[in-house]
């Protein structure tokens, strides 16, 4: 079974990676991409630490709810590391 994750709802000032109509949403991980630079940090000249790259499956209706056309349809997304968060399923 995939890694469910959730995108973190933050809305920090700047630079960011991350697609506002995301943030808040939870997908699975598709697969690790690797470590690379934080382009987050890049973007201002800053010296960049390597973070984890990942690639992310959505549903549609995760992302638009009940105004998705084709809510079994998919979007995958490349998201680093520090924006995402475990779900963790709690067992009924």
């Amino acid at each position: 079974m995939a890694e469910r994750v959730r995108v973190k709802a933050l809305t920090p000032p700047g630079h960011v990676r991350v697609p506002w109509y995301l943030r808040g949403k939870t997908g699975e991980i598709e697969r690790p991409l690797g470590a690379f630079h934080n382009p987050e940090q890049l973007a201002y000249g800053l010296s960049a630490e390597e973070k984890p790259l990942y690639r992310v499956r959505f549903s549609m209706a995760e992302i638009w709810g009940d105004a998705a056309e084709n809510p079994n349809d998919t979007l995958d997304a490349e998201i680093y590391a520090h924006w995402l968060e475990k779900v963790v399923i709690h067992a009924a």
